[in-house]
């Protein structure tokens, strides 16, 4: 090889961070920042609309979550949603305030969900979709046997009548964003934690990954509980914004409904695509949901288009094509061309 000539070589590169990805984590940031003053300057319908949202998401990323990544498909994630609701109700009685008692709440449905996946996780695929389901009407029907509830009647929070609209208004906001934030911290820190690979492990063949050793039943029992947990936030901030509670609205299967959709058209499988999916139901909810059954008509008929045409959904179809990555949650391979000056010596 003559001196000064020059090869090229190539190398494999491990990454996790982009610049893409710190700019986009940056922007995020802001973002939060300017929400958490969003009762100074919004109008009551704008911080309504942005509640919902952050319920939204917070539905579909624990939804996500259990099916996208753990590769438990629930149809029942409504009873958690559900009782959610109804332990705030129920502790709102006892006295405790009704901010406090959604966190409570939800830690109680959280712990109750733990005797409920001692059995339920030992079933797989269409028998344990068929299971949350079922778990979820025995809820309902529990639930509805509560005297304070009335049956289908419901009953109502009526402990939130002491706040003014406005102060009710901005405490829900700001705990669906404190919420919302919290547990999109820590889905982010758990995918990218040993248990996040396990996880996804399980997901792809739980006998091979139970033959390297990962312990498979206690694994997806951390999914399971933290989203019935999430489930169960979601519902007692749901009772908090409406003030109402109807068993059967709340426990409802339309909630599993729209968790699947807003996964399915987003992204199933894709930490962005919870996030993205959220936003779309949001808006085709603003704008198509007063058309009453036409809105279903037209969830049910995307849902099905994106599964047949588009099955990644649209962030898992951006990432794919364009290898973005605004929140990594893994580790990416980037094939590199390395250029070596080499000289011989005389």
């Amino acid at each position: 090889m003559m001196p000064g000539s020059v090869t090229q070589t190539e190398a494999l590169r491990i990454e996790r961070w982009t610049r893409t990805a710190v700019i986009a984590i940056g922007a995020i940031v802001v973002a939060l920042v300017v929400l958490a003053f969003g009762p100074m300057f919004l109008g009551a319908d704008a911080i309504g609309s942005l509640t919902r949202l952050f319920i939204y998401v917070i539905l579909a990323v624990m939804w996500n979550a259990l099916a996208g990544y753990g590769g438990m498909v629930s149809i029942g994630q409504q009873g958690f949603f559900g009782l959610g609701a109804y332990f705030v109700i129920r502790l709102a009685g006892f006295g405790l305030n009704p901010y406090v008692a959604i966190l409570v709440g939800a830690v109680g449905v959280g712990l109750l969900s733990v005797p409920i996946s001692a059995i339920i996780l030992k079933l797989t695929e269409g028998r344990f979709a068929i299971a949350t389901w079922v778990v979820a009407e025995l809820a309902v029907l529990l639930v509805m046997f509560d005297p304070i509830i009335n049956g289908e009647t419901g009953t109502s929070l009526s402990q939130l009548m002491a706040y003014s609209p406005s102060v009710h208004r901005a405490l829900t906001y700001w705990s669906a964003l404190g919420f919302m934030v919290a547990l999109l911290a820590v889905m982010f820190a758990l995918l990218r934690s040993p248990i996040g690979a396990s996880i996804q492990a399980i997901r792809d063949d739980t006998d091979a990954a139970e033959a390297v050793g990962v312990k498979v039943l206690n694994t997806k029992r951390i999914l399971y509980v933290l989203a019935a947990f999430g489930g169960a936030v979601a519902g007692a901030l749901w009772v908090a914004s409406t003030i109402t509670f109807q068993p059967n609205s709340f426990f409802s299967v339309q909630w599993s409904a729209f968790m699947i959709f807003m996964a399915l058209v987003g992204g199933i499988g894709t930490f962005e695509g919870a996030i993205v999916g959220a936003i779309i139901f949001f808006l085709v909810e603003n704008f198509l949901g007063s058309t009453g059954v036409w809105y279903l008509i037209f969830l049910g008929a995307t849902a099905l288009a994106f599964a047949l045409f588009l099955p990644r959904g649209i962030w898992g179809t951006v990432e794919r094509r364009f290898g973005i990555n605004l929140l990594p949650v893994g580790y990416r391979v980037r094939l590199e061309a390395l250029r070596a000056s080499l000289s011989r010596r005389p």
